[in-house]
């Protein structure tokens, strides 16, 4: 859920051409080329699919993840952007300041960027029990929807970006598992359109008691 702008002025992502538009639009049986170039894009696309990671097997990982335990207090987290290309784009720290009250939370994010940009986000969490919640933020459109089981947590959502000054409306996939009772990693893919545009890594550290985040 501590996700950045990950794209800085001249990064706009480039949409990936379909299929269609590398081949005619003639009919497939008359252009065997075309219909063996669908088959062969049709095959790896339908494995993916099957294959796609799912909330429900990681129901016996431990250590549990209890959302309202870790998100709560003070959380210093490492990050970076990588494109879809391989390259690291963007690096970024991250102060977070989380307060739970009953079934809703509050969390406060303070992104420091290697190039100097500074960046705040707040997230209002809720907790609509059996390990579902939903939140939101001022750049976030509609509702984020998340769920936990066992050592993991999924959470999804579609963000607004300015980019070379529009504004993009990017999906993001979060999986999030907890390491150990200090250690939780983030796994977010960013997509547009159906097509993947980079992903975000991070690392969070809960702050120890008196330590003030940043000054680790």
């Amino acid at each position: 859920m501590t996700l950045p702008t990950p794209f800085r002025s001249g990064l706009a992502p480039t949409v990936v051409p379909t299929l269609a538009s590398a081949v005619d639009y003639a009919p497939a049986a008359n252009h065997p080329r075309r219909s063996l170039l669908l088959a062969a894009a049709a095959a790896p696309l339908a494995l993916a699919g099957c294959a796609s990671p799912r909330i429900e097997d990681h129901v016996a990982d431990l250590p549990v993840l209890d959302l309202k335990r870790y998100f709560n207090g003070d959380l210093l987290a490492h990050g970076l952007f990588v494109d879809r290309f391989g390259r690291v784009q963007r690096r970024f720290i991250v102060d977070m300041r989380c307060r739970w009250q009953g079934a809703d939370g509050e969390f406060d994010e303070r992104f420091r960027y290697a190039d100097g940009a500074r960046e705040q986000r707040i997230w209002r969490l809720r907790d609509e029990g059996g390990g579902r919640f939903s939140g939101r933020a001022d750049d976030v459109v509609g509702e984020a929807r998340g769920e936990s089981a066992g050592n993991t947590f999924r959470w999804a959502y579609t963000l607004r970006l300015p980019i070379d000054g529009r504004i993009w409306e990017v999906q993001f996939d979060d999986w999030m598992h907890l390491v150990d009772e200090q250690v939780l990693l983030n796994r977010a893919t960013m997509s547009k359109f159906g097509f993947k545009l980079g992903e975000v890594l991070i690392v969070f550290r809960r702050v120890a008691a008196g330590l003030e985040p940043g000054k680790t």
